[in-house]
């Protein structure tokens, strides 16, 4: 759940850990002609900045050249740490929980689980605040925030990451449905208040396991894909469902089938709230409708934000990034049994 730095003095010698902090490094810089590096760096109780250090093992004396996200320093923020859960097949799976101001290491919170996209990208000991991981805004509502790095994920290995194929939903989604499980059996979370939610593959897999339990009191999804013969044809990057499927529709049609929910979509009895761009070329626009459609025919409670122009980055209008998230802490408020946090 962190990315550290490590050096090489040169081909072939053994890669180096640096002595940093705990969290994660990006996007790392070295000077040319000086031992000097600069980096991104931010952990869950640090915002995102860049720094400067004189050299590579001094990373723990580096200094921040930027305050771009002071504001958040002057509040106090939610805690987290690194859970871990072991999968039926006897396979470690890890993810953060993320808890509400004041509740660090509290028992028996409601939960929220907020589902990562990729399916390859992966939580952990970083800074995020926006649309798409908006973890410490639902942990200020009172949530305990669960974010499983379920398989698919990076960071856990090659056989950790191709782990998802060719059972793009039903594999991930026993990974977090245990972790759900562990997280009850040890009384950090409440079962009778348990949410689930996410964007892109997040909001994939939320659209399948709300077919696979009814334990979830409420979801929100976004720019999720319900089947996969007309995600296959309308997704700008088609390869993908067809790598993670093993064929292409005609030649995995059962596959095609066992993990698509909308073939299950009779077993819902959670109340959806989605969200989509209206010119959403990754996911198109189509499969929202067809969720949506489908919930209002079985007559579950849901319903359906569509942003005019966007895509599937909600990049055109700053504003359309927090009226989605408004919308759905106010969706969580609703179905989701606890009183928002003052």
């Amino acid at each position: 759940t962190e990315v550290q730095i490590y050096s090489q003095a040169k081909l072939p010698a053994p890669f180096t850990k640096q002595n940093g902090w705990p969290g994660t490094y990006e996007v790392v810089a070295a000077a040319d002609h000086s031992p000097r590096i600069a980096f991104i760096y931010s952990s869950l109780e640090h915002p995102t900045e860049v720094y400067l250090a004189d050299s590579g093992d001094k990373l723990q004396q580096a200094r921040p050249i930027t305050s771009f996200n002071k504001i958040f320093t002057e509040r106090e923020l939610p805690k987290g740490k690194p859970y871990r859960w072991t999968a039926d097949d006897g396979s470690s799976v890890e993810g953060m929980l993320i808890y509400p101001p004041g509740k660090f290491e509290a028992k028996h919170l409601p939960m929220f689980v907020l589902i990562h996209g990729g399916p390859a990208d992966a939580d952990g000991n970083h800074f995020e605040a926006d649309w798409y991981q908006w973890d410490r805004l639902a942990a200020s509502q009172g949530w305990l925030v669960f974010e499983p790095n379920y398989r698919g994920s990076s960071g856990y290995g090659d056989k950790f990451l191709m782990g998802i194929v060719p059972e793009i939903v039903s594999r991930p989604g026993k990974d977090i449905l245990e972790g759900v499980d562990a997280l009850v059996k040890d009384g950090v979370a409440d079962r009778d208040h348990l949410a689930v939610g996410g964007y892109s593959y997040g909001g994939y897999m939320t659209n399948w396991l709300i077919t696979q339990t009814n334990r979830f009191k409420t979801a929100v999804t976004g720019a999720g894909a319900v089947e996969h013969v007309g995600n296959w044809g309308d997704d700008d990057t088609t390869f993908d469902d067809a790598y993670s499927l093993g064929g292409r529709p005609w030649e995995a049609q059962q596959r095609y089938h066992d993990e698509a929910a909308i073939f299950q979509i009779d077993k819902v009895r959670t109340p959806t709230h989605m969200v989509a761009g209206a010119d959403d070329i990754r996911v198109a626009v189509l499969e929202d409708y067809l969720l949506d459609h489908a919930l209002h025919a079985l007559d579950i409670p849901s319903t359906l934000l569509i942003f005019p122009g966007e895509g599937h980055s909600l990049s055109k209008n700053p504003w359309h990034g927090k009226i989605k998230v408004r919308e759905e802490l106010k969706w969580l408020e609703k179905y989701g049994g606890i009183t928002t946090s003052p």
